[in-house]
């Protein structure tokens, strides 16, 4: 019987994997496209290529082809009702796939704006296509067929940071650790590096990056489109966790040219969360990678463009619009801006901390860390709901997770579902009234002493994995000296903004900031970098739904 509803299951994932339209839905498909013959041995899609179609199958059939050393290797084939495609599309990006004819037939190609169009107003054919991209992307990062080989070490802090930014962005690539595989020399040797010149990103096959910048990368694989500074956007939204999701959703499906500019990858602080279970609508709890990534496709869907590792730097004024200024001096113009850039982990005051983060200090817990810390003992400071989240999911792996907290309990500050599950789990260990004293290694963590200051105790432990979750600091530096900001350094808005405020930025309009505004017409604040936000990603997601309607108040 298990094995029957088994065989059930993967029959349904395939079928949603790889789904076959009915009449009624090909002529709907038909409508937005343009047919045209194919004929055997045929390729109609190269590795690589940009702003590709999606190819509707009508009579015939292709393959998806994956190069090999022994090889091209067919990984999927799509017959008459059937199409080709993922979620890469409804951004530009390239091809990690060779498309080829296996028997002649026709196709209809569906270009991106008509794509678009097709998942906005369609209900029926978007829950379908969108299913199947989604999946599918899942399936190369699972397979890794990308166009990006990574090699490294899990010494390495760059290397763990190079993983987590190409696994939080969706991009599937290859790893090969250079302590484990005995193959790697001759690799090595073809592309002319060596082992202390790693991390080493391999890009679409022949563009070598030593040790490269999280922007470095994105620019080699393309992952962001070119925006003209000359163009004037209805919105920018700075930072990309669920609050900026929220509002670029919202926005974009609204029918506002929305641009969105992330450091880092999709998701913000929430999307190291390894699992959230008190999100409404997910009784069985979701991941914060997971609730980003389909945030991401869904604002993608509705054509918000997304630009991935690039750095705000300041904003400018002028009379009727805005200008944020990006790293390398590029200035973007807008209408209106939303600043989402959320808050990141207190940085404890340790001598050498720097020196260990991402070899043994981490700032998040998610698969890629569980990985790293396999059957060790590994240490939580924090007693937020984000450091109970990372206790309870580390404890599947680990060999048994400490949390310290300053606090006698966890009452305070998290919620009660975790602490029952903390206390009833016997792989984990609560030290109330301790803190981290000291850090022991070279080039990575081998010891910490902590101390408790109840007791007046200090302990020596040969752990090497610390999880810092303590605290938060809004990301709020490129804005200092250009908005009001609290005493803590988060962005005050509405009824928060003070008459002084309101002069110091030459506030002009005849009202009073509504509730997110800043103390700039126009520009707004939601999330965890708004000063007196809740922090909890309901919350997040809630402001930047509702600054939306904010927004097209001020434009209009």
């Amino acid at each position: 019987m298990v094995g029957n509803q088994s065989a059930v299951a993967t029959d349904m994932y395939r079928d949603q994997l790889f789904p076959t339209l009915d009449d009624l839905q090909i002529s709907r498909f038909i409508g937005c496209g343009i047919e045209s013959a194919i004929s055997k041995g045929e390729i109609i899609v190269q590795q690589g290529e940009r702003n590709l179609p999606l190819l509707l199958v009508v009579r015939g059939a292709i393959e998806v082809l994956w190069p090999t050393p022994n090889g091209e290797e067919v990984i999927a084939t799509h017959s008459a009702g059937q199409f080709f495609g993922d979620v890469g599309m409804l951004s530009g990006r390239r091809s990690l796939v060779k498309v080829r004819v296996k028997d002649s037939g026709s196709i209809v190609r569906v270009d991106r704006r008509n794509l678009q169009e097709l998942v906005q107003n369609d209900s029926e054919l978007s829950e379908i296509l969108m299913r199947a991209f989604i999946l599918r992307r899942l399936e190369l990062i699972a397979n890794g067929w990308g166009d990006a080989v990574l090699l490294g070490s899990k010494i390495s802090p760059g290397t763990l940071r190079i993983k987590e930014f190409l696994s939080r962005n969706g991009h599937p690539f290859s790893y090969v650790d250079i302590d484990g595989d005995s193959d790697v020399q001759p690799l090595l040797d073809h592309f002319g590096v060596s082992t202390d010149e790693i991390p080493i990103v391999i890009c679409r096959g022949h563009h070598v990056l030593r040790n490269p910048s999280n922007r470095e990368i994105a620019d080699c694989l393309e992952l962001n489109e070119r925006i003209d500074e000359a163009e004037l956007l209805d919105l920018i939204i700075v930072g990309a966790g669920p609050a900026g999701l929220a509002a670029a959703v919202y926005a974009a499906s609204e029918g506002l040219d929305v641009l969105v500019i992330e450091t880092t990858a999709p998701g913000g602080q929430a999307g190291s969360s390894s699992r959230i279970e008190n999100y409404l609508g997910f009784p069985t709890g979701i991941s914060g990678h997971d609730l980003a990534a389909s945030a991401f496709a869904q604002a993608q869907k509705f054509g918000a463009r997304i630009m991935i590792a690039r750095e705000a730097k300041g904003i400018q004024r002028d009379p009727q619009l805005y200008r944020v200024i990006l790293d390398g001096d590029t200035k973007l113009k807008s209408r209106s801006i939303v600043i989402a850039t959320g808050a990141q982990y207190r940085k404890l005051p340790i001598a050498g901390l720097s020196q260990f983060e991402g070899a043994g200090v981490y700032y998040g817990a998610i698969f890629i860390e569980a990985q790293v810390c396999e059957a060790q003992e590994v240490i939580i400071v924090g007693g937020g709901n984000s450091a109970g989240q990372a206790a309870v999911f580390l404890a599947h792996t680990a060999k048994h997770v400490h949390i310290l907290i300053r606090s006698g309990q966890l009452s305070d500050t998290m919620s009660r579902y975790l602490i029952r599950r903390i206390e009833e789990n016997l792989a984990i260990t609560l030290h109330p009234f301790t803190e981290i004293e000291s850090l022991e290694g070279e080039t990575e963590l081998r010891g910490v002493i902590w101390r408790n200051n109840n007791a007046q105790q200090r302990e020596h432990r040969e752990i090497r994995h610390v999880f810092l979750m303590t605290g938060a600091l809004p990301n709020t530096e490129w804005l200092d000296g250009c908005i009001a900001l609290d005493d803590k350094g988060f962005v005050k808005t509405g009824n928060g903004l003070s008459q002084h405020d309101l002069v110091d930025n030459r506030w002009n309009g005849h009202r009073s900031p509504e509730l997110l505004e800043t103390s700039l017409p126009g520009v707004f604040a939601v999330g965890d970098v708004r000063a007196g936000n809740v922090k909890r990603v309901a919350s997040a997601v809630g402001e930047g739904s509702i600054v939306i309607s904010l927004v097209h108040k001020f434009i209009a």
